[in-house]
Order: structure tokens, then sequence, then C-alpha cells
């Protein structure tokens, strides 16, 4: 399974920002937290930086992960996607 990401634009290893959205209610930073430290088990919790929307209903988080290849970064991204928490990724 691909997420479109084309290789050639990509210098590896590299530092990515994962952007994921879902409601306030859930425990968004703790879950960003599990799945990225599955695929990058050296991930440091104190490179997340979150906001709330100015309803305060949803959230943002932002997680600065070093990602080795394109296959760890698709990796992170499906596992997010599978999580009924989030609501969206970028």
């Amino acid at each position: 399974m691909s997420n479109g990401i084309n290789e050639s634009l990509w210098e590896f290893p590299c530092e990515h920002n994962f952007k994921v959205m879902g409601l306030s209610q859930h425990p968004l930073s703790e879950v960003v937290t599990e799945v990225v430290r599955t695929h990058a088990p050296d991930f440091d919790a104190t490179r997340i930086t979150i906001k709330n929307s100015s309803s305060g209903k949803y959230l943002s988080v932002t997680a600065y992960v070093q990602v080795e290849n394109k296959q760890q970064l698709e990796a992170i991204y499906i596992a997010l996607d599978k999580r009924v928490e989030v609501y969206c990724t970028l």
C-alpha cells in the first residue's frame, strides 16, 4: 500500500512532522506517541506540540520524528490513519 510518497523528493534520513487532528475528548497526544514509538522506538515525546481549535472541540497534534526511510514514513501514516481517535493526518 502506498500513500503516494515520491521517494525522489525526499532525503532520508530526515526529520518529518506528522500533523494529526482529532476530537479533543480523545487522548490524542498519547495515541500519537504510542503509534510513532511502535515504528520509531527512539521517538522523544517532548517533540510534540498540541493546539486546540478556537471552539475547543478539536486538537491538532504535531509530532517531529526522525524517519530513516520511505517505508517507515508510510508505516507511521498508515498506523495513524487506522486509529479511531484520529480524524485526519497531514
